[in-house]
């Protein structure tokens, strides 16, 4: 059963979420031969706060 764990940055809107778990799953899917049912897919929100680009905290540099 292939796991996928995916880490993004916080903000983007339910449907592109759906969308990526949709894809990422397809993709996993034909790439492995694995039926779509045994594919889980993970995926985190991280705050900008928590993540870090050069040093610096996502939420400084990115506003």
């Amino acid at each position: 059963m292939p796991l996928i764990q995916i880490n993004i940055m916080e903000g983007r809107p339910p449907e592109k979420i759906k969308a990526l778990i949709e894809n990422v799953t397809e993709t996993v899917s034909e790439t492995l031969d694995a039926p779509k049912q045994n594919v889980r897919v993970l995926v985190t929100e991280m705050p900008k706060t928590h993540w870090g680009i050069a040093g610096v905290p996502a939420s400084e540099t990115r506003k």
